[in-house]
């Protein structure tokens, strides 16, 4: 599906022109309109947001809500998926050219594009010293599942001087950290200088203090740790963050329905990542839960489904529609905003 429109109308189904927006919202609530309605607005049938009634060709019967999301959805979602791919293969590669030999392995001299930070007390310090620096914005995401309690203490002295000096902060989690009352309490503390989302599954830990500097993992256990300052390579992962950001949901809003009785928001995620062939520890892992926890969640899926073998989830699922993505980025329409946490 076309995301540009016309010539005429240069949007996308997700924001709609007033003349669209009301020709389908009419569509919608009666189940079909004339064809001559959609005739100002060409853009209704570019995205396919109207098609003819088999019935009748004269009318129009619209595309339904859901499957609209649903495409808009698997675009976003296959370019975040995208973006994913490039940013491990940028870190992968660094990691490789710094392993070569002592020549290639930058100093700790500051303004170095790229600098490998051996140890925790050295990135401890690094972070320190880039909070100190800080005057605007943090971005951050967090994955894994609920926060250790030590993980949030162990920042916090940062993240109260950043709120004592008006710097704004964002913060992408999983939905299982959502459990976690120490994250709540942190939220709590903080205040509305802090901003928390969370999606099914995010990338690997990334912090970014006023789009210069940027920190990732480069190894398993984090304790080999990338500082960049390329503005290439930071506004990629700046562009990254916001892609992610967009799709994801408010901390104080509730998951999404499923739609379907008896499957909860987790369940439609382990669906989903099942259909596309991914193992229970691949997909717990990248949920953010224990290998038991999804393991549990599968088989509740398949006493709901009806399914006997793995083979017959695989297929049950597909029928009832979990084998798309889960992640909920609401329609924008002309007077319509998304909510965010303040």
């Amino acid at each position: 599906m076309t995301g540009l429109g016309t010539d005429d109308h240069p949007h996308g189904a997700d924001r709609l022109c007033e003349a669209g927006d009301r020709v389908y919202s009419r569509a919608v609530r009666r189940g079909r309109v004339p064809r001559a309605d959609a005739g100002p607005v060409p853009c209704l049938l570019e995205l396919a947001l109207l098609h003819p009634d088999p019935d009748d060709m004269d009318w129009l019967v619209p595309t339904a809500p859901q499957e609209v999301m649903t495409r808009l959805l698997r675009e976003v979602h296959d370019e975040v998926s995208a973006s994913q791919r490039r940013v491990g293969a940028a870190v992968a590669a660094v990691e490789r050219y710094a392993g070569l030999g002592p020549s290639l392995v930058p100093g700790a001299g500051e303004g170095t594009a790229i600098r490998v930070l051996d140890g925790l007390s050295r990135i401890q310090a690094a972070m320190d010293e880039a909070t100190e620096a800080c005057t605007t914005e943090v971005l951050t995401v967090q994955p894994g599942g609920i926060r250790p309690e030590h993980e949030l203490t162990e920042g916090l002295h940062r993240a109260l001087a950043l709120r004592g000096r008006g710097v704004r902060m964002r913060d992408l989690y999983t939905h299982v950290a959502r459990h976690g009352q120490g994250l709540l309490n942190y939220l709590e503390l903080m205040g509305g200088s802090v901003q928390a989302r969370t999606l099914d599954e995010v990338i690997d830990r990334l912090i970014l203090f006023d789009r210069k500097v940027a920190f990732i993992p480069a190894n398993a256990d984090r304790t080999l740790a990338l500082e960049l300052r390329h503005p290439a390579l930071v506004e990629y992962l700046v562009t990254v963050f916001e892609r992610l950001w967009r799709l994801a949901i408010p901390l104080t809003a509730p998951l999404p329905d499923t739609g379907i009785e008896g499957i909860s928001h987790r369940e439609q995620s382990i669906a989903a990542l099942l259909a596309e062939g991914h193992q229970d520890a691949v997909i717990a892992e990248r949920l953010g839960i224990s290998v038991r926890t999804c393991r549990a969640h599968i088989a509740r899926l398949s006493e709901t489904l009806g399914a006997a073998s793995r083979t017959q989830l695989g297929v049950r699922i597909a029928q009832v529609g979990l084998d798309g993505p889960t992640a909920v980025s609401p329609i924008t329409l002309p007077g319509q905003e998304s909510r965010t946490v303040r």
